[in-house]
């Protein structure tokens, strides 16, 4: 599984993350450039990488996912926010109002946030979790155990957590937010049919659980683009 992130200029949004994150440019070409640790071997669950694809709309509204960082002190969280501010990020006001996080967007305004030390993110590498807002996090859960293989470690009230089941890696999280989806997610996870399995049964189980068609203006495609139940845009690969 990995992260597609919609940007007007993929390299240089690909540059300030993995400088962000301590990651590498792992490949770069006209239709993508990714993003992961060095040393990482695809599909481990230790890391989610970044695969940043180019597209001509600039981002209108706030995202409805987002990227949590993790620090591991108080003096690490204001050092990892000057860094990143130095970097390129710049705050943010999604109306968090007095919380002990700090909101930062990247240079193309997808928000993100860099958490004071949490001991559940401990481990977790420098990305804590991949949130998204929803209607209904529990309901939604389940659809996101089939789909990305994740667990559910941990639920309350308008929030699910979910992890792979190595337990390592980032947490998957479902929070609630007031507002609906109005246009397509400029950040959305893919999905791959582990190596031997045809992605024809996954699809077919995925939509019988509640996902629909998407078209994006993907056109004539090897992957499958579908919606999760609350609309949000994903892909399922062929393994490879």
């Amino acid at each position: 599984m990995h992260i597609v992130v919609d940007a007007n200029d993929p390299g240089r949004l690909a540059r300030f993350w993995a400088a962000a994150l301590g990651w590498e440019v792992a490949d770069e070409a006209p239709e993508e450039v990714d993003v992961w640790p060095a040393g990482f071997s695809y599909p481990d669950p230790v890391a989610l990488p970044l695969v940043f694809v180019p597209v001509p709309e600039p981002k209108t509204t706030r995202n409805r996912v987002h990227l949590d960082l993790a620090t591991t002190s108080p003096e690490h969280q204001q050092s990892e926010v000057r860094r990143l501010l130095a970097l390129g990020a710049a705050h943010a006001d999604i109306g968090q109002g007095d919380v002990p996080w700090t909101v930062l967007a990247d240079p193309e305004g997808n928000e993100f946030c860099v958490l004071e030390p949490r001991p559940v993110y401990a481990g977790t590498g420098s990305v804590a979790a991949v949130v998204a807002g929803c209607a209904d996090p529990a309901a939604l859960a389940g659809f996101w155990e089939l789909a990305a293989g994740f667990t559910r470690v941990h639920s309350a009230d308008g929030f699910e957590s979910l992890r792979s089941p190595a337990g390592t890696g980032p947490f998957l999280e479902l929070l609630r937010v007031p507002d609906a989806k109005t246009v397509k997610n400029r950040l959305h996870l893919d999905v791959r049919t582990p190596a031997g399995e045809d992605q024809a049964p996954a699809v077919t189980a995925l939509r019988a659980a509640g996902a629909k068609p998407a078209d994006v203006g993907q056109g004539d495609v090897a992957w499958a683009v579908l919606a999760d139940p609350e609309g949000n845009e994903f892909c399922v690969l062929t393994p490879r």
